[in-house]
């Protein structure tokens, strides 16, 4: 399988995406879209990630390779032989490509916090293996609405909406992080201006860093839903 993938800053890579791929033997392409790396054709890869990043999809006068980028996952969108993948960001950028308002949640959502499967979730075969409800990591201000046509697949108390899928499981969306590590957490945390304002679903930095079974509970189950969703949509 071709994979290409989205960056949209240096500290946002593919986590435990990464050796996934590696391990079962993909191609992987990517374009760094903070430094004005071409987009591929779209006839050059298979399925389609889209990472998350600090910036909201509004601000394109402040990143103006989001107008391009824009315009690439909605012409992907549109062929029905792409799966398309997006995580936090990527997820906004695909609700909005399918008509979806996006903005700010009523509370920021940082840190260890469980989400909840609705039964379309529980009923979606490349989630087979997840709990119904189960911690994930979180790091986002903005939601985003249902799209057209989209089913929930899960929910937390913080953001109504969290998981969607399209198209018969085509394309997927989660705005929570199950890629992320130990290690892409501390990347986060050096960053000073990434730290959120306190709030009631804003975690210490210790309990966001140091969860080493969470993350790999998260992983395992990311891999387990990859597994299946890349050959069954």
């Amino acid at each position: 399988m071709r994979v290409h993938w989205l960056q949209h800053a240096a500290e946002d890579g593919l986590g435990c995406i990464a050796p996934w791929l590696a391990q079962r033997g993909h191609r992987v392409t990517h374009t760094a879209m903070f430094r004005g790396d071409p987009l591929p054709p779209r006839d050059d890869f298979d399925a389609l990630l889209i990472m998350g990043g600090s910036m909201n999809v509004d601000q394109e006068a402040q990143y103006p390779w989001l107008r391009d980028e824009k315009r690439f996952i909605a012409d992907v969108l549109a062929d029905a032989g792409k799966r398309v993948f997006g995580i936090c960001l990527g997820a906004q950028l695909i609700a909005e490509q399918c008509g979806a308002w996006v903005g700010r949640n009523a509370q920021p959502e940082v840190g260890w916090w469980d989400i909840e499967l609705t039964d379309a979730g529980c009923a979606f075969a490349p989630m087979a293996d997840w709990p119904a409800r189960v911690p994930m990591f979180h790091w986002h201000g903005d939601t985003f609405e249902l799209p057209p046509g989209a089913q929930r697949l899960a929910f937390s108390q913080a953001c109504a909406q969290q998981a969607f899928v399209l198209d018969q499981g085509r394309v997927l969306a989660v705005q929570f992080h199950p890629e992320v590590t130990s290690d892409s957490v501390r990347v986060w945390l050096q960053h000073p201006d990434s730290h959120p304002s306190p709030g009631p679903f804003v975690q210490s930095v210790e309990r966001m860093r140091d969860d080493e079974a969470g993350f790999a509970r998260a992983n395992q189950l990311l891999h387990s839903l990859l597994d299946r969703w890349l050959v069954s949509a």
